[in-house]
């Protein structure tokens, strides 16, 4: 990616004046006017978005008003960077002490502050004065006045009301439970687990020097648990969740509930009585609380007399706490100590993630009395009542207005795209929690008459369907298969849709929920749909699949701006009175005006072509290399869509295709032409070309700058292809435009330079004949669609072209994976990660069969073992997913955890008459009369699931396999596929569990016995929801993260650390503290504060990184597990080595947890733990584990590679310590080999290598000659001693170093000048596509892929 985005002013946002000349000069206008430069707010934003391939446009209008971009950018700049002030805080019953806050904040975020602080957390009603003043709530600190640097702001406590009181409880119910890890474990409360700490001890805050007791190397204790030695068998689960002894809940109350006394009487609430609590302390102590305005006291109700007068002593407090305190000493002293370590931890193990996570394992937790979590159960709470005026949300209307904010300049972006985040992340959560409700029984539906399958719900002001196949809707496209697979196809169109961003164009919030074997639809309702009927609703588009179809101006015209970015073409279709109706979607997209106005589209489930090689149609031949692979195939449906990566590809191969011809036809007419003309031409064109580049001239054509990645490959040709790249590179506008805004001729005026480009054109299929421009039509082979005749040309080319992008699939994508896997550029370790692999090259998970038919047929197999295994685990687990969908749907509530337990014991377990446990008589005598009444969606008779076997579940599994993936698994059992595959039945569990959602109990399964069933079913603890929604991403700080790291790239250090924090700040500013993507950046960040020696800082924020990753992946996902592995590295330089180890033996547990020993990453992993434990002098250890990644290395690298070499190096050094010169010189003597043959005898590595084998030589001979003189002159031998020598650290950590990817060249500063002079250079020869590699290798090397979806 980053090598695209190179040629980015990058420090566009900085406006340094030296950077922006360089940068301009880079553009190749060196003598622009820096402002002009400078007025590129908007250019930068353009440039990125073709860089990255995330065509956000930017809209015209913002080209025209940022004319003057200068001043808008300075302020942009200041508006950021604005400085922090301390206000004094005086709180009744504490010090007053001091608070940093900015300018920004509300007077509320102070709120939440003292709320979490140790000393104040128990107070919620409260106002903060300011000499006197109430402050509002929702005020802006800068906008108060007399606000100021020392003020004192005072903490003034408040009358409750019934409101206040229950949030205060509340609240002191969340601190009583803060250490609690069950909300995690039920997945609830955006909660999610972390273990960091548990292996840190939580010393990586103290600057990292352990207290040093004597000598410090003997004090750690190195051994690793038995599990994770190499060669060990499948490993346990239960260290996957070690015990935390935080945990260990401290009691400070036995019970705190509502009174059965609630509410008040009316002459009660004339008192100010709001609610009573009952309360039974740890000393066994019953007592019975009222809540008043005026605070909380004793009254003298017992349980079943009541009496609200107040007792003696009355004990009245402001907070429940302080009353508390009085009442009960052990809650006084838990309290307290709860407190203190709920400070002591770290934020980001209880910040709330942005969604929820949910853990497929977890302990049996006793379930303790909540009177929150029981209210809350109770009520019903559909949104958050308590906190908004208006009870439920319309999460429409809140979903639109954030996204009609302006975003004209930096702060209104961020504003915008914060608002946008936030009410996403509540809508996704929300729609969960209905998708729940509606399948589990608990919504009334809005057609209670008609069958279960057929029923919506509305709930919360959002509407559920279910995924079945209503009123034979999609009878001719595959029924319920058509039905399941479209709300997935809908949501990738509604991302797509959301991403291009066009003002004045809405699309719903979708959310589409998996749950107990069904399929939830969940979107936001379009304002008065309800109350009409749909085909008087819909003004654009088609409800029956192209039969009738009508088409609006507005829409085309709103649709015609989208058209580029996501490659649609407009095409014209005929209605059914042959009328011919212009379209610029699929027909199935529909338009339709709410009441509010908004133009809404809906049902985007064709937004991309159709994949051809799923989709047979009489009388289409497809390419031979389709067809050499067995296309077309039939499939369940005939949805099946190309992804958008896909198109991207496909069009940036066509667009090289394009160059490449242009260039060479060009070529041979230079050759045949005039030279000195020629060259004024060139210079011309140049000078257009640039002006043409700018946005502003492209407002009067009415399409947004160009989004076929021209720009920015366009630019890279430029110098090398003379004149052929201004047609190109002002993309597809038309010759006139260029001409009118072009001071000179342009040179497509020349007819054979226009003849060149039309060639070029019809060769790669371009619909423009005078630029390049490749789009789709989405309705091509639509059954029910008819074309217009005049159109027959047009669509004969739109067939050929969606051939050939089938064709690019196989015989580009599918090939360019394997390939990066076999060069490691590509590292899946799981499903996930494999499955985010494919997805990224724009290849779908249908075609998992094939890329492991290609990989079988790979000559270099054995390197690509890994990748096979993983695809066979995934490919096999997600038949499996297949079948348990449906089995499912026939079980009843009841039965749940039985039928779950069964099906895996079929799916995992050796034994082979898996019996399973029907419910106990008891209840299923009073069945028969209940069944009628409690009618789940689709459930027919309620035990045929008992009568699985474990034979005809993988009977199951293999013909799934067979027709849904083409793909032949040779075995019959779960055994035999272990046995083949060298699969983990751990490893299987935990890829079967995370898809369908189950949780299970963590402890140690037999899988293996033949007399009794692996699960029971008390070991199923729960079954989530899998949901899909979409992920609004933060562009600007996207970009700012981009060009951060195309400057690391480059080797500029400093200015790349620069840019990724201020990316780390506008991440921050979009999605809060915790994101995936702050994660990334978290990561950089700390790899470049470690390159550039700050090894603390480096610690901290990869620490973060660690506690993220955990929070928001999963404690177990392959980041995860990097993430470790870096932290360890930095642990290690900071002279923490028992830390160091921990989480080394960590990570490995997770790799063999997740992936198993055998994998490339699993050498790496090796590596660095034996270099550790050769560090603290743990030779035979440290020699199991290198002598493990030599052989992985071998395998996967092939026997000649460098990374061979250095592990032998590796060995042998450890045999040198052990003073074993044999076996040391033997390893040395290959690595010698290696590199002699590699790098040729004048290499400085294997210089390096032959000194080290001549000082092996010289130790040997010595230590042989110190033999036998012992021999020959017994004990009066004169003993020459031999030197045995320790590893220093520092060596060690420069091995680490090597292996982790980082090296150290050390350069003078002299060298530094020239260095950046020469980069300088080569920048302005803009050259940076061909001599990246040159560039990066002097200073650095960092092969850090950073994953950003």
């Amino acid at each position: 990616m980053v090598s695209k985005t190179d040629d980015i002013p990058a420090a566009v946002p900085e406006c340094n004046p030296l950077d922006l000349a360089t940068d301009a000069a880079g553009k190749g206008t060196s003598n622009a006017s820096l402002q002009d430069s400078c007025a590129c707010e908007n250019r930068e934003d353009t440039l990125m978005m073709n860089g990255s391939k995330n065509h956000q446009q930017t809209e015209d209008a913002e080209a025209q008003q940022n004319g003057n971009g200068e001043d808008s950018n300075e302020q942009e700049v200041i508006v950021i960077q604005d400085t922090g002030f301390t206000v004094k805080i005086q709180a009744p019953g504490t010090e007053p002490f001091d608070l940093q806050v900015s300018p920004q904040e509300m007077v509320q975020e102070i709120h939440q502050v003292l709320m979490d602080r140790e000393d104040t957390c128990h107070r919620t009603c409260f106002s903060l004065q300011l000499e006197g003043n109430v402050l509002d709530n929702f005020a802006e600190l800068k906008s108060i006045e007399g606000l100021q640097e020392g003020s004192a702001l005072k903490v003034v406590e408040e009358p409750y009301t019934v409101r206040e009181a229950r949030i205060h409880v509340r609240h002191i119910r969340d601190l009583l439970k803060s250490l609690d890890p069950s909300d995690s474990y039920n997945g609830v409360d955006c909660n999610s687990l972390s273990f960091l700490s548990v292996f840190t001890d939580g010393n990586l805050g103290d600057c990292g020097k352990r207290k040093k007791k004597g000598n410090e190397l003997e004090q750690i204790d190195c051994t690793p648990p038995e599990h994770i030695l190499p060669g060990s068998k499948e490993p346990p689960l239960a260290p996957l969740q070690p015990q935390n002894k935080d945990w260990k809940p401290m009691q400070c109350l036995k019970v705190l509930t509502m009174s059965g006394w609630n509410p008040p009487p009316g002459n009660r609430k004339m008192h100010g009585d709001l609610m009573y609590l009952y309360i039974v302390t740890v000393e066994e102590r019953h007592i019975s609380l009222t809540a008043s305005t005026r605070g909380f006291y004793l009254n003298q109700s017992t349980s079943y007399t009541f009496n609200p007068k107040p007792a003696n002593p009355s004990f009245l407090s402001h907070s429940l706490v302080e009353l508390l305190s009085q009442i009960s000493p052990t809650f006084k002293k838990n309290f307290t100590a709860l407190q203190k370590k709920r400070v002591q931890r770290h934020p980001f193990e209880r910040i709330a993630t942005p969604f929820q996570l949910y853990s497929w394992t977890a302990p049996q937790v006793d379930h303790a009395m909540d009177c929150v979590r029981a209210e809350d159960a109770y009520t019903s709470r559909l949104g958050y009542e308590e906190h908004i005026p208006g009870q439920t949300r319309d999460w429409n209307e809140e979903l639109q207005t954030t996204r009609e904010l302006p975003r004209k300049n930096l702060p209104e972006r961020l504003l915008r795209e914060r608002a946008i985040f936030k009410v996403h992340s509540d809508f996704a959560a929300a729609a969960t929690r209905g998708a729940m409700a509606v399948i589990d029984g608990n919504v009334m539906a809005i057609n209670p008459g008609e069958e279960t399958r057929m029923q919506m719900f509305i709930w919360n002001n959002i509407f559920f369907s279910l995924g079945f196949d209503v009123r034979d809707h999609y009878r001719e496209l595959g029924g319920d298969a058509a039905a399941h697979a479209a709300p997935t196809n809908d949501l990738n169109g509604v991302r797509a849709y959301g991403a291009v961003d066009v003002e004045g164009l809405y699309t719903l919030g979708t959310v589409v929920v998996d749950y107990r074997g069904y399929r939830v639809t969940a979107q936001s309702i379009i304002p008065g749909i309800l109350e009409r009927e749909q085909e008087q609703s819909v003004i654009y588009g088609s409800i029956d699949f192209g039969k009738t179809v009508v088409s609006h101006n507005k829409y085309l015209e709103l649709l015609d701006k989208t058209s580029r970015p996501l490659k649609v073409q407009k095409h014209s279709v005929l209605n059914e009175k042959n009328e011919t109706v212009e379209l610029c979607s699929s027909v199935e997209c529909k338009g339709i005006i709410g009441n509010d106005g908004r133009h809404y589209i809906l049902d985007l489930l064709r937004t991309f072509p159709p994949d051809l090689n799923f989709l047979p149609v009489e009388g289409v031949e497809l390419p031979a290399e389709c067809q050499r692979q067995g296309f077309p195939r039939p499939h369940r449906h005939r949805l099946a869509c190309l992804r958008q990566e896909l198109i991207e590809a496909f069009v940036e191969h066509r667009y090289l295709l394009f160059m490449k011809m242009a260039a060479l036809q060009l070529m041979q007419q230079k050759a045949n032409r005039d030279t000195k003309t020629d060259v004024a031409i060139t210079e011309g064109s140049e000078m257009t070309s640039d002006k043409m580049d700018r946005p502003p001239l492209n407002a009067d054509s009415n399409s947004p700058p160009v989004a076929t990645d021209a720009d920015t490959s366009a630019d890279s040709l430029n110098t090398t292809e003379g004149e052929n790249s201004s047609p190109t590179n002002n993309g597809p506008q038309d010759t006139s435009t260029a001409t009118q805004n072009g001071a000179c001729k342009s040179p497509l005026e020349d007819p054979k330079s226009r003849e060149v480009v039309l060639n070029a054109c019809k060769a790669v299929g371009s619909i423009s004949n005078t630029s390049f421009d490749i789009r789709f039509n989405p309705d091509i082979f639509s059954p029910g669609v008819q074309f217009p005749e005049e159109s027959a040309d047009d669509i004969q080319k739109q067939k050929q072209l969606l051939k050939d992008a089938s064709a690019f699939l196989l015989s580009c994508q599918i090939p360019s994976l394997v390939k990066d896997c076999l060069d490691h550029s590509a590292l899946p370790m799981d499903g996930a990660t494999l499955t985010e692999a494919l997805h990224q090259r724009g290849i779908n998970v249908r075609y998992l069969g094939n890329v492991l038919d290609f990989i079988d047929k790979t000559p270099a197999k054995a390197q690509l073992e890994h990748v096979y295994r993983i695809g066979i685990s995934e490919l096999i687990t997600r038949c499996a997913k297949h079948f348990f969908k449906t089995y499912l749907q026939g079980v009843e509530l009841s039965a749940l955890s039985a039928a779950v337990s069964h099906f895996l014991n079929c799916f995992l377990s050796s034994f082979l008459d898996a019996v399973a446990h029907l419910p106990p008589d008891e209840l299923v005598s009073r069945r028969k009369s209940r069944k009628r009444r409690n009618r789940v969606p689709g459930s027919g008779d309620n035990t045929a699931w008992a009568s699985l076997t474990p034979s005809e579940l993988w009977k199951n599994i293999i013909s799934e396999a067979q027709s849904y993936y083409h793909f032949t698994l040779h075995s019959e059992s779960v055994d035999q596929v272990v046995e083949k595959y060298g699969l983990q039945k751990s490893t299987l569990l935990r890829e079967i569990s995370i898809k369908t959602g189950i949780q299970i109990l963590i402890k140690e399964y037999n899988f293996d016995s033949r007399h009794k069933p692996a699960f029971t079913e008390e070991d199923i603890l729960n079954i989530f929801p899998v949901v899909k929604h979409v992920n609004p991403k933060a562009s600007d700080a996207f970009h700012f993260f981009q060009s951060g790291q195309a400057k690391v790239q480059q080797g500029f250090l400093k200015e790349g650390s620069e840019l990724i924090n201020e990316a780390l700040n506008l991440f921050n500013n979009v999605y809060g503290a915790m994101h995936v993507e702050i994660c990334a950046c978290l990561r950089l960040l700390a790899r470049l504060n470690y390159i550039m020696g700050d090894h603390a800082e480096a610690l901290s924020n990869q620490q973060k990184a660690v506690l993220m990753s955990e929070r928001v992946l999963s404690i177990e996902h392959p980041n995860t597990i990097q993430e470790y592995m870096h932290l360890s590295l930095y642990c290690f330089a900071n002279g923490q080595l028992s830390t160091a180890l921990k989480l080394l033996y960590r990570a490995r547990y997770l790799m063999l947890l997740v992936s198993g020993e055998d994998h490339p990453e699993m050498a790496l992993l090796d590596s660095n733990i034996g270099l550790v434990l050769h560090g603290v002098m743990e030779y035979d250890l440290s020699l199991r584990f290198l002598e493990n990644a030599l052989t992985i290395n071998t395998k996967y690298h092939g026997p000649r590679s460098l990374k061979v070499a250095l592990s032998h190096h590796l060995v042998a050094r450890v045999y040198e310590s052990k003073a074993e010169f044999r076996s040391a010189l033997q390893h040395e003597k290959e690595g010698y080999t290696i590199y002699k043959n590699q790098m040729g005898e004048v290499h400085e590595k294997t210089k390096e290598s032959s000194e080290y084998l001549k000082y092996l030589t010289q130790q040997a001979v010595a230590l042989q000659r110190t033999m036998n003189e012992i021999y020959k002159n017994g004990s009066h031998a004169s003993i020459m001693p031999v030197k045995f020598t320790a590893p220093s650290m520092a060596s060690v950590l420069e091995q680490l170093n090597i292996i982790n990817g980082i090296i150290f060249i050390p350069l003078s500063q002299k060298d530094l000048e020239n260095l950046k002079a020469e980069v300088q250079r080569r920048q302005q020869l803009q050259e940076l596509g061909k001599t990246e590699e040159n560039i990066e290798e002097p200073l650095l090397e960092i092969e850090d892929k950073i994953p950003v979806d």
